[in-house]
């Protein structure tokens, strides 16, 4: 289906749309934390990157990379059309998060990536159980 806006007026429109974060994987993660009873965590921090949880006490960021927009190498689906575009914007977006990492490793934060699909039901206790070994690393290098 071809667009109603010229490219100039499609670029400006969406210039304008700001992300509000992965509510949907944010809540699945949040409702994992309620069954394996994990807590001490934060959402909406102010911390350089904008990590979707943190662990204050321990300074473990955790960030939910959602496997389209972060490169999953075993999700990740090109689009088929405006193909460049999106290349070069996922390919910024990974450079970006190699940057947020490196930056609060050196501030002293452990970081945790998870990928979107390490949230499915069948993985969920093994996604918990990295969180909590960085907690517990994160714990013992005080």
């Amino acid at each position: 289906m071809t667009d109603v806006f010229s490219k100039d007026k499609r670029s400006e429109i969406m210039s304008r749309v700001r992300g509000s974060g992965n509510k949907a994987t944010e809540l699945t993660l949040i409702a994992a934390f309620r069954l394996h009873e994990l807590t001490g965590w934060r959402r909406h921090a102010k911390v350089f990157g904008k990590p979707d949880f943190v662990f204050p006490e321990e300074r473990v960021a955790v960030f939910v990379d959602g496997c389209f927009w972060h490169g999953c190498p075993q999700h990740r689906t090109a689009p088929a059309s405006n193909s460049e575009f999106w290349d070069k914007k996922l390919a910024r977006n990974k450079s970006r998060d190699r940057v947020v990492t490196r930056t609060l490793r050196e501030r002293g934060w452990k970081v945790v990536r998870i990928w979107q699909h390490a949230l499915s039901r069948d993985r969920q206790a093994g996604t918990i159980g990295r969180i909590r070994r960085a907690l517990t690393e994160a714990r013992n290098s005080v």
